[in-house]
């Protein structure tokens, strides 16, 4: 039975969609594999790592009926991207194996029984189904998952925390030194709902949301989420824990504001990051009526100081961050200008976007 007939760039988009979950070395080997699933002339795509499932349903030729398997995925992918983009594939099923052919080549390969397979058990219970567009939760997630936490032992902080209710879709992350928030409104009302995602889970959603029209569809269960777009589905397992509250965490009332360019800031943050040590990448900030310095240094005994000019008329505050918590959340924004809130040189600082409340960033000062 020929599985699929269509051009390389075709094929290789709908494996590559669903391919980034699969790790190359896996305790059960089948994991390494796609499920092709074929009903008439549709084609299901579907991999698993067991906490994360993605399928997505194409129409790639071939003959029609139905018919079922599993192939190494990265293997499959590996060959095709050696194939011009133009070129006419097609994936043949003989006995156990599968022919990959294209021009003048051919590949036998290696098939796994479609029924060892192991599939998500989905969750019987899913809230109430929602929607955003696309191009917003890429946007959201973007601004907030450079806060999350790699390899914490505080599980609960290594993911975002998406939070709806009443009309509004809300995304937190944060590493215990800095809190990333973000928020976007709905078409419509749904009642209150807590979920954590994991990190991998986030990273994956990254690469597949697109800026293109349409919309993405969710659904949390207590221990899954669901999200369905541009002929995906994807089901992830959640990540069990309390995550802090985040309202207690963002600082109100901050006495002392200063607005001003985020890419001025931005570039001076980089220039003296240059003269920071590696292990410590303190940089010191006063802040003064009509002046804002920046100034860093190292154990080589190297310092940068870098000015610019602000309109502020507060007290003077001299402030260390980690230069590189304020660098992360500048760059992830695509705004002219940006808000500074402090309070003095021992409470946190809160960074947002001036008449905007939707998004909001949290740093602890360190000491230098």
């Amino acid at each position: 039975m020929i599985v699929l007939k269509a051009t390389q760039d075709k094929v290789l988009a709908a494996l590559q969609s669903v391919a980034g979950i699969v790790e190359r070395r896996h305790t059960l080997p089948i994991l390494a594999n796609v499920l092709i699933r074929k009903t008439g002339g549709q084609l299901q795509l579907t991999t698993s790592d067991l906490e994360i499932q993605i399928r997505t349903t194409a129409e790639l030729g071939g003959d029609e009926g139905s018919f079922t398997t599993t192939i190494g995925a990265r293997k499959l992918i590996d060959i095709l991207r050696t194939m011009p983009a133009d070129q006419t594939v097609s994936l043949e099923s003989s006995a156990s194996k599968l022919v990959l052919k294209g021009g003048k080549s051919r590949f036998t390969l290696q098939s796994l029984p479609a029924e060892d397979f192991p599939l998500v058990q989905e969750a019987a219970n899913f809230g109430p189904v929602f929607s955003v567009p696309q191009k917003t939760l890429k946007d959201l997630l973007s601004q907030v998952s450079f806060a999350m936490a790699v390899h914490d032992i505080r599980y609960y902080l290594n993911g975002i925390l998406f939070v709806a209710e009443g009309k509004q879709l809300s995304l937190v992350a944060t590493d215990g030194h800095r809190l990333a928030f973000s928020s976007a409104t709905l078409d419509v009302e749904v009642p209150r709902q807590e979920v954590i995602l994991p990190r991998k889970t986030v990273l994956e959603m990254q690469r597949l949301l697109s800026d293109a029209e349409g919309a993405i569809e969710m659904q949390f269960a207590n221990n899954q989420a669901k999200f369905s777009f541009g002929g995906m589905e994807f089901v992830t397992k959640l990540v069990e824990g309390k995550f802090p509250d985040y309202n207690r965490v963002i600082p109100k009332n901050h006495k002392n504001t200063v607005t001003l360019g985020r890419a001025p800031l931005l570039a001076s943050l980089q220039r003296t990051a240059i003269l920071t040590s590696e292990k410590f990448k303190g940089v010191r900030l006063n802040i003064e009526p009509g002046t804002l310095r920046i100034a860093s240094n190292n154990a080589e005994q190297e310092e940068a100081q870098d000015e610019l000019d602000i309109d502020y008329g507060g007290d003077t505050i001299e402030i260390g961050f980690n230069v590189t918590y304020l660098i992360d959340a500048l760059s992830n924004m695509d705004q002219d200008m940006v808000k500074l809130d402090l309070a003095d040189s021992n409470s946190s600082a809160l960074l947002t976007i001036p008449e905007n409340a939707s998004f909001k960033y949290v740093v602890m000062p360190m000491r230098i």
